[in-house]
């Protein structure tokens, strides 16, 4: 038997705000979508241009709040070929929410307050 993982799920709030911002700050592309018939939760699939690893967001109708992330102690991370530009873009953006510049390292913030982390190529 054997496992592979294939996505990572995110609660948002504002579905049309968080697909700007990881098309923007990412690059991810919506490779699917489904929406539940009568309307309670939209589901959107997103993809970097390499990697299979999926990140799914998902909408509820009902929410009516910001999701509680509690100590928010989890992040994803994404790997990037062109470190310094990743970083001016993000600093354009205002969404770098913590450096560690002896690590090589920072997390920007989505719309939600879930923290992704941006490493530099294979060291």
């Amino acid at each position: 038997m054997k496992f592979r993982m294939i996505h990572n799920n995110f609660n948002v709030l504002d579905l049309d705000k968080s697909l700007k911002f990881y098309a923007e700050a990412l690059d991810m592309k919506e490779t699917r979508r489904i929406s539940a018939p009568d309307g309670s939760f939209i589901i959107v699939y997103l993809k970097c241009d390499k990697g299979d690893h999926l990140l799914e967001l998902t909408w509820m109708r009902d929410m009516d709040r910001p999701y509680d992330l509690g100590d928010n102690e989890f992040h994803l991370a994404f790997e990037t070929d062109d470190y310094e530009a990743a970083h001016a873009r993000h600093k354009a953006m205002g969404c770098i929410c913590y450096e560690n510049p002896e690590m090589g390292i920072y997390f920007i913030s989505d719309p939600d307050g879930y923290w992704l982390e941006i490493i530099p190529g294979q060291r």
